[in-house]
């Protein structure tokens, strides 16, 4: 027996509105800072490595971003990094957190018009302030019929959610940008998810999609996504 989709729950960043690309133009900076010191390639595999370290200690967002650049900072000159590079790694870390909100293109439209028809939920992840700060300048915060601010995306954290929220999992559907945290624990679980590819993709999050999963869809960007939900029911 077939279940009927009644939840469709969104990701915030890069599919709702812009965020991978403000993290490019500082890892640019962090560049120009550390010029002196080693080549561009050596300095993004040094932080991403740092990165991919430290997210059980910080998680996601950009607090961490700028702990991982610091500490970095320091890694690739054998702890001989000026103060003032420090300050204005700083400074690049505060600027992106009041970097201000900017929608993709759909986004108002596409959740206003599945709103009238499905539970809609925003599932994202990072620091708690942060997101918060670009829900609320979003715009689109009154449009959720909740809101989850989540340390990681796991199958057992969608399994809460949408058994709190909605109708379980198998009458549910998570809409992203990443195929690592916003398509497959939610596949795993039986729900549906759905990939919204945005061109700049953060390498922790990439990974194959799912094979043979009748459940997993991709679209081009979220135009498509009214369609969809309405096939589905």
């Amino acid at each position: 027996m077939s279940v009927s989709l009644t939840t469709v729950a969104f990701d915030a960043d890069d599919t709702l509105w812009h965020n991978e690309r403000f993290f490019k133009l500082t890892q640019e900076r962090f560049a120009e800072l550390l010029s002196d010191f080693t080549d561009t390639a050596t300095l993004e595999k040094r932080l991403l490595d740092a990165e991919r370290r430290n997210l059980g200690h910080y998680g996601f967002g950009i607090k961490g971003f700028m702990l991982s650049m610091i500490e970095t900072a320091i890694e690739v000159t054998d702890e001989k990094v000026p103060a003032k590079v420090i300050s204005q790694l700083l400074d690049a870390g505060q600027e992106m957190l009041r970097h201000p909100i900017e929608l993709l293109p759909h986004a108002r439209k596409t959740v206003e018009s599945i709103a009238d028809t499905h539970r809609v939920l925003v599932i994202t992840k990072g620091d708690l302030l942060d997101q918060e700060r670009k829900l609320a300048q979003s715009g689109l915060g009154d449009l959720f019929d909740g809101i989850e601010i989540v340390s990681n995306k796991t199958p057992d954290v969608y399994a809460r959610i949408f058994t709190e929220h909605g109708d379980g999992p198998a009458a549910s559907m998570m809409v992203g940008n990443s195929m690592r945290s916003d398509v497959l624990p939610i596949v795993e679980i039986g729900g549906w998810g759905v990939f919204v590819p945005h061109g700049l993709e953060w390498d922790i999050e990439k990974a194959d999609p799912p094979k043979n999963a009748a459940r997993y869809h991709s679209i081009a960007d979220l135009s498509g996504l009214g369609d969809l939900v309405a096939q589905l029911g």
